[in-house]
């Protein structure tokens, strides 16, 4: 085969473009185009251009050209994505490693030019900003203040970074979030470069460090998060390995009724997908209801991918991509768009469906209001029974006078403390933000006011947000009930919900009151949003400002009223609730085109508290010992250019027994960092006092911090630590309760390997890294649990840690295991994809528990990666070589 014999080439604008022929694919009996999802037509091209008889193979190329519906084998494809997309938590990390590796290389008398991004990418700080203040005009500039003030070392790194890195973009703070600059701006469907000496049009691909950058799926960009460490090794050049996927189809029939968002249809979404199980799958949206959303409706969808489980939500390009894409001040862009991918068999004319794995079909016209919560994104729940669910969380709701701000009144259970519009999620969606704004207007002639317990915030992902909502003259409202600007950024959503007041604090902390949250996100495990609110509901950002003047999840707002008017008549939610017409007379009137050129023609520049920053240049990084941000990490120490092929684990010890719906929340928290933990005892010990903590995720690139954090969320529940909740354990076989990390510091003096049980969908959530990072710090060897997220199990992988999923329906608590036993697995010095381990739980008495496990290394590069103790030992070493 000879990839020449694929190339066509179309004029745009006076200029000859070659490009990758899918129809000469077809033509050469390699693939019936037309059947392929679209999904898989992208990858087909990306193998196809990139064929080169070594790395991307003719048996690749065949194998994904007549694509399956499922695979009893998986088969492995080498995937070339054209750029990277990172966020700060996990980019500031990602960097820290480059920076390590350099410096390897150099200890090994190579050139430390080596370890240079071949791909580009693009680094958005949009994580570090936290609500410190809020219901004030000041809010934005004293959070942005107070963000520098904890943050300025770490963005004087990636100051360093962009000036010593090739191919690396910083875009500053207080920019936006990284998957709405991502859709509004950076996104262009379909790039121009250089491919074999000739001008080339290519698939726009990509692979993010952060889950959800699906978000991009909305318009036709094949893209989904992985791990930092999988991000490093693509931007070093290296493929990434991937199983040809399943794919399901999601079918759209009919249209939303009146009052029904696009954030209520992906939260119906989210509950039909994770049952169907679509985990490691592609998930493809088409149908005639397909029709009847806008592209940010179709980019809320995309966003949640990660909640549904699946590695993307894809949606094919088509016309309402191509405006969106004139209406985004892309409007080259979408003509180029339009010439390739319609002469490249990628545009969607709805003139005939694909083939899928399985169909699932969903019909707009049934989806109703609703909300999710209280603990998972899949928890879907119509207004009309939330009343049932947080009865089920509080049987007898408890109530307590509070004290502040001069004010005297009842705090009861159940009651919103944080209301926050925040997210890229649901603020990339021009509807439901002027929508939130009229509901903010008629709240307020009405002589509504929110509760004085209630902590409000709007944290948009783009200036653009700002723009029009001035345009449509709902700001004013918004500011009147106190939801005043406080960051261009991801604030509450990934756990900056910054602290409640002290009165609070101190009550819910001293009654353990079950309190609530409200927010316009996609997330809301455990302790994620802040460690003392325990229920936490994703809503629309309309409904966020309902609920926050409602005051509390305890409430039908069918039936009951939210407030009285100021001439002491009950307001229900239909009262405050705009129309669809009225909504989008706003919408088509104050959102234009001149807007997002405007912002996105300046948003490199950054503000003058980033362009204060220091910018030094230097192939070599100037650690400083003292850090207690920016630390050297252990991972390259005494690195040897020959690896050490694991053993067999032998007598293991487990450091936890966890259950079901482990998130990377749960093993490698983001949010606040306890005083009386270790993380905040080792800062203590450094000369950091409370107040200056910062987070978990500022801290990354630290691995004293993140090790010490390492399966310490404060809601995480061990087994072999109960009834206690946090990250506590017992060491064996003394039984002595300690912390998770006192305890693998322990068995790490002793020699003793450890493991981590656990059961299904361990590892869902975000795509952090250092939930493998962490894990392999702590000595742990393998984790054995009853199923697997996508990407944390990818990430162990790439770390050197051997992921293990029970077999025959077993799981610890059905063997009878209960972690007083000692573990051998055998077979490990001869791991193959997929292969069956044998594993021995020895109790203290003597009696052997004999149990199957199934090696989910699931492909020969995983092998190898294993083998070389994590994927960036792995790359390291051929580079050096």
């Amino acid at each position: 085969m000879n990839k020449e014999q694929f190339r066509s080439h179309f004029e745009f604008g006076g200029q000859a473009y070659a490009y990758y022929d899918l129809k000469k694919v077809r033509d050469a009996g390699i693939a019936d185009i037309q059947k392929l999802p679209f999904s898989i037509r992208v990858l087909l091209e990306n193998l196809v251009r990139n064929f080169d008889g070594r790395i991307v193979k003719e048996d690749a190329v065949k194998e994904l050209g007549k694509w399956k519906k499922s695979y009893a084998v998986p088969y492995e494809i080498p995937y070339h994505p054209a750029r990277v997309i990172m966020q700060d938590y996990t980019g500031v990390p990602g960097v820290v490693d480059l920076a390590a590796m350099r410096d390897a290389l150099v200890e090994k008398g190579k050139d430390a030019s080596f370890i240079n991004p071949l791909v580009p990418v693009d680094l958005i700080v949009d994580h570090s900003v936290q609500v410190d203040y809020y219901g004030t005009p000041d809010s934005l500039d004293k959070n942005v203040k107070r963000e520098y003030e904890r943050n300025g070392e770490r963005y004087a790194f990636l100051k360093w970074a962009q000036a010593s890195f090739n191919n690396m973009r910083i875009v500053p703070p207080k920019s936006g979030i990284c998957h709405q600059v991502n859709l509004e701006y950076l996104g262009q469907v379909v790039l121009k470069g250089d491919v074999d000496g000739e001008k080339t049009a290519f698939c726009d691909t990509l692979v993010g460090t952060d889950s959800h950058t699906t978000m991009i799926n909305a318009i036709g960009v094949l893209g989904w998060g992985v791990g930092g460490i999988e991000a490093e090794a693509v931007m070093l050049g290296q493929p990434y390995y991937m199983p040809i996927p399943e794919v399901i189809g999601l079918r759209l029939t009919g249209k939303i009724a009146e009052g029904i968002t696009g954030t209520d249809v992906v939260l119906s979404i989210t509950e039909l997908l994770r049952k169907a199980k679509v985990v490691e799958k592609f998930v493809e949206v088409y149908g005639p209801g397909l029709k009847s959303l806008t592209l940010p409706d179709r980019a809320t969808i995309s966003n949640m991918s990660p909640e549904f489980g699946s590695t993307m939500g894809f949606f094919a390009v088509d016309d309402e991509t191509l405006r969106y894409l004139r209406n985004t001040n892309r409007g080259d862009v979408a003509d180029f768009v339009e010439n390739y991918t319609k002469a490249n068999l990628l545009f969607n004319d709805y003139s005939q469906e694909p083939e899928y794995t399985q169909v699932l079909e969903l019909d707009l016209a049934t989806v109703k209001k609703c909300v999710a919560g209280p603990k998972k994104p899949h928890q879907h729940v119509p207004l009309d029974a939330l009343k049932a669910t947080v009865a089920n969380e509080v049987a007898a709701p408890r109530s307590f006078d509070v004290e502040m701000d001069g004010k005297k009144f009842a705090l009861r259970e159940s009651d919103v403390v944080i209301a926050a519009i925040t997210s890229c999620t649901n603020t990339s969606n021009p509807y439901v933000m002027i929508g939130a704004g009229l509901v903010a207007k008629k709240a307020v002639e009405l002589g509504l006011t929110i509760k004085p317990y209630v902590k409000t915030s709007l944290a948009p992902g783009s200036q653009v947000v700002t723009d029009y909502l001035r345009e449509a003259g709902v700001d004013v409202y918004f500011n009147q009930l106190g939801f005043n600007l406080a960051a261009y950024g991801c604030t509450t959503c990934i756990g900056n919900a910054g602290p409640l007041k002290p009165e609070l604090e101190k009550v819910i902390k001293e009654n353990k009151l079950n309190v609530a949250s409200v927010l316009s996100g996609n997330r809301n495990f455990e302790a994620r949003i802040h460690p003392l609110v325990r229920q936490n509901y994703l809503a629309s950002p309309m409904l966020v400002v309902v609920y926050a003047l409602a005051g509390t999840m305890d409430i039908d707002l069918y039936k009951d009223p939210i407030g009285k008017s100021k001439d002491g008549k009950d307001v229900y939610m239909k009262d405050v609730f705009p129309s669809n017409d009225e909504v989008w007379a706003l919408v088509n009137k104050c959102v234009s085109n001149e807007q997002y050129k405007k912002r996105y023609s300046e948003i490199l520049d950054g503000d003058e508290n980033w362009r204060a920053l220091p910018t030094v240049k230097g192939s070599i990084y100037d650690w400083d010992q003292k850090s207690t941000y920016i630390r050297r990490p252990p991972f390259f120490e005494d690195f040897s250019l020959t690896p050490v092929i694991p053993g067999d684990i032998k007598g293991a010890k487990p450091l936890c027994m966890l259950g079901d719906t482990i998130t990377t929340d749960h093993i490698s928290p983001a949010g606040t960092i306890p005083a009386d933990y270790p993380a905040g005892k080792y800062l203590q010990e450094n000369g950091v006092t409370p107040f200056d903590f910062n987070s978990y995720g500022a801290r990354r690139g630290n691995h004293e911090v993140m090790m010490r954090g390492t399966l310490a969320n404060v809601r995480i529940a061990n087994k072999l630590a109960e009834p206690k909740e946090g990250g506590f354990t017992r060491h064996m076989p003394d039984g002595e309760e300690m912390y998770i990390y006192d305890a693998a510091m322990k068995y790490i003096k002793e020699g003793v390997p450890s493991i981590i049980l656990g059961g299904k969908e361990y590892g869902s959530g975000s795509s952090r890294d250092w939930a493998a990072k962490g894990t392999v710090l702590l000595g742990v060897k393998g984790v054995i649990a009853e199923s697997f997220e996508r990407i944390h199990r990818s990430n162990l992988a790439g770390m050197g840690v051997l992921p293990m999923v029970f077999t025959n329906g077993d799981g610890w608590k059905t063997l009878g295991l209960d972690g007083t036993e000692t573990y051998d697995v055998v077979g490990v010095d001869k791991v193959s994809p997929r292969c069956t381990l044998k594993v021995t739980a020895t109790k203290p008495d003597g009696k052997e528990i004999k149990f199957d496990v199934m090696c989910r290394l699931d492909t020969e590069i995983e092998i190898e990666y294993f083998r070389h103790g994590g994927i960036l030992p792995y790359v390291l070493r051929n580079m050096a070589k």
